[in-house]
């Protein structure tokens, strides 16, 4: 078990503060329908085929308030969800509990990917505010990516079979129509480009 006492968080990053590797709207890799996508810096795992090794370090990168992000979520109207990945976005449930509860006011839905099992995330030895976060989840897909179990098949949500989909709102149990082996590239109004999802087809997104 990964123990909180185990993770080097910055030390300068204040309760209503996030630390993220990235963000994007209007993606539709990451969850149901047309979501914003928030990626957390810090993870300890260092999965061998890790989607974003970058994520794993615990450094401050981007530092954001809980009410900026909630703010940039909802103010696109094509954002009909928010989706937490990481990195590891349990080592910073507090903020991300805070963030999910705000969307859900404004009608959005919300969903998060975590390298825990639901046990583990149910278990004493959680990180801190982990049942606050799962209380504000629609859905969840638990579970380390393992390489050995690999999954590289279009119609598949989860990357590796170990995975599980954990629908908490019945609403969206008919909606589990994702493809983990999809990849979908963001231009910015700067050049910048974010990619996200794993092989499978390009599709480009201006």
């Amino acid at each position: 078990m990964l123990t909180p006492g185990a993770y080097p968080m910055p030390t300068d990053l204040l309760p209503h503060q996030l630390n993220l590797l990235g963000y994007v709207n209007r993606s539709e890799v990451n969850g149901p329908g047309c979501r914003a996508v928030v990626w957390v810096q810090g993870c300890l795992r260092a999965c061998p085929g890790c989607f974003n090794p970058a994520s794993w370090s615990f450094e401050p990168n981007q530092i954001v308030s809980v009410d900026e992000l909630v703010d940039r979520i909802v103010a696109d109207p094509k954002n009909e969800g928010v989706t937490f990945s990481g990195g590891e976005p349990f080592w910073q449930a507090p903020a991300l509990a805070q963030i999910a509860k705000q969307v859900k006011l404004a009608g959005l839905n919300t969903m998060s990917f975590s390298g825990f099992t639901l046990a583990q995330l149910q278990s004493s030895d959680a990180p801190p505010g982990a049942a606050d976060l799962l209380a504000q989840l629609d859905i969840l897909v638990d579970g380390p990516y393992l390489e050995s179990l690999a999954i590289h098949d279009p119609s598949s949500p989860v990357s590796s079979r170990n995975q599980q989909v954990r629908v908490f709102n019945p609403d969206l149990r008919d909606r589990i129509l994702w493809a983990s082996d999809q990849l979908e590239v963001h231009i910015f109004k700067d050049g910048s480009r974010l990619v996200t999802g794993y092989h499978g087809d390009l599709n480009l997104t201006a």
